[in-house]
């Protein structure tokens, strides 16, 4: 099967978050099976300043946007771990930029830019895709311009397209006034027309109303998203597409997410053998300032600080938490300064509790995971998530709001049965938060005795749950061949 995976994030060229994951995971899998797959994302500056090697394919591809002339060049490296070949769209007035995303009033171009580059870079190479797999809005149009200004190509007649909503809260909407650098002035009749009539358009919406199949990074965010409380006004369109709508949940790198071999952590362990992740707990409290005792569990965040990740119950619950029982806290973030401040706060108020790293690190961040008893996430909504799988794969039972992935994989705790993988709370407000902290303090005890055994079940329940992405792809290759059954 022939696949083109369209993203504006590619890791490790080019990443905020989960979808620089998903979108070098997925190919690299569909690779390993025997599938000819091929990767396009934006040259953005940070791509090509970090001493990389690029191979020059098309010196120059010119078209038009209305009446603004393009011009971009088409570089190719190889996804690292797979001879998977990348195709870079280099435009610099566009993408030489210090953030992936920018808010100077253009990124309806630069993802415009990289929908029809993508397109005209099949039609150079001769390459016809059975299937175009694009992701959240940046990549949005391609599905409208395959059925309308690219139908004439016989090269697509076979193509059928799969948009995976990441994120269903960025929709790339734009003023009306920019349809002709978008390139759309000619299928205008072919968008949302209320929309149009209001001034606006979205790259999102399109997408959702023209490709052949869509999916979310989970079963439960994909039920949510058709819901006006979560739909976030796009609802009514979702469950009117209903029937080609699946969740699939994300899952994550076996080689890299794994103690038995990391070489970011100091200290390897496995299900059955955890002694090396006590030694991991020992080293961060120690490089953390904090005091190591085997009796008190560490509490571990690894996060972008913002209001979607649940911070604001935090604020209402861990001081009084951190008075009243015994634990330590780790925190590894950056964001919004309301949260920043409140655990550089928290880090002074209890100053043999909590140590706050106002920093992002791969090493810290894998260091954190292993060294953890517990994994603090309570987002406000979800729609996979990976860190929760992260700490499942190093025996860290998470604490979540049960809400899209986080609800997918993990199962609350059940003394009776000895099933579980963590610490749901079912209502977004601080008693449940207070409820699941505590639960998961109460089992812990005091670390030893018939508490130990109970915390090495939970902990080995997590660890050898399914979670790679060899585990999804079958999902992702059943649905290719339900709207592609001729490749």
């Amino acid at each position: 099967m022939k696949v083109l995976f369209v993203s504006s994030e590619v890791a490790p060229f080019a990443k905020t978050g989960g979808l620089g994951d998903v979108s070098a995971a997925l190919p690299r899998q569909l690779h390993a099976l025997g599938h000819d797959v091929r990767v396009v994302v934006p040259m953005y500056a940070r791509v090509h300043d970090q001493g990389r090697t690029f191979t020059e394919v098309i010196p120059e591809m010119v078209f038009s946007l209305g009446e603004l002339t393009v011009r971009v060049g088409i570089f190719a490296a190889t996804l690292p771990g797979a001879e998977v070949p990348v195709y870079f769209v280099r435009c610099p007035s566009l993408y030489d930029r210090p953030n992936i995303y920018d808010s100077g009033g253009d990124e309806h171009l630069r993802f415009a830019v990289l929908n029809q580059a993508a397109l005209r870079l099949c039609q150079l190479l001769r390459f016809g895709p059975d299937i175009i797999h694009v992701n959240d809005w940046q990549t949005c149009l391609i599905p409208l311009l395959l059925r309308t200004l690219f139908a004439w190509d016989q090269l697509f007649a076979r193509t059928r397209t799969v948009l995976t909503i990441h994120n269903l809260s960025h929709q790339g909407t734009f003023d009306a006034g920019r349809l002709a650098s978008a390139g759309l002035a000619q299928v205008a009749d072919r968008l949302h027309q209320d929309h149009l009539r209001e001034g606006r358009f979205s790259f999102l919406l399109t997408g959702i109303l023209y490709a052949n199949a869509i999916t979310t990074v989970s079963p439960t965010y994909a039920r949510e998203i058709q819901t006006p409380e979560h739909g976030v006004g796009l609802d009514g369109f979702l469950r009117s597409r209903a029937d080609v709508l699946r969740g699939i949940l994300n899952g994550i790198d076996d080689a890299e997410w794994d103690p038995a071999t990391d070489p970011l952590i100091p200290h390897h362990f496995t299900a059955d053998e955890l002694e090396g992740k006590e030694r991991c707990k020992v080293d961060l409290l120690t490089a953390a300032g904090l005091p190591y005792r085997h009796d008190v569990p560490l509490v571990g965040v690894v996060s972008r600080l913002a209001w979607q990740k649940g911070f604001d119950l935090c604020e209402e619950v861990l001081p009084a938490m951190l008075s009243r029982r015994r634990f330590q806290l780790a925190v590894l973030g950056t964001g919004e300064r309301r949260y920043e401040d409140f655990f550089f706060r928290l880090a002074q108020a209890f100053p043999r509790q909590v140590a706050y790293l106002p920093a992002f690190s791969e090493k810290l961040a894998h260091t954190i995971e292993a060294a953890s008893d517990l994994f603090l996430m309570p987002s406000r909504y979800e729609p996979c998530g990976l860190n929760q799988m992260y700490s499942l794969r190093y025996g860290t039972p998470p604490i979540v709001h049960r809400t899209g992935g986080l609800a997918d994989t993990v199962w609350n705790w059940d003394p009776t049965t000895g099933r579980g993988t963590g610490f749901a709370f079912d209502h977004f407000d601080a008693p449940g938060l207070t409820w699941a902290l505590g639960r998961a303090l109460d089992l812990w005890g005091d670390g030893s005795g018939p508490e130990l055994e109970r915390w090495r079940q939970l902990q080995r329940n997590g660890m050898r749950l399914p979670l790679g992405w060899s585990h999804r792809i079958g999902e992702y290759l059943d649905l290719y061949r339900l709207v592609a059954p001729e490749a």
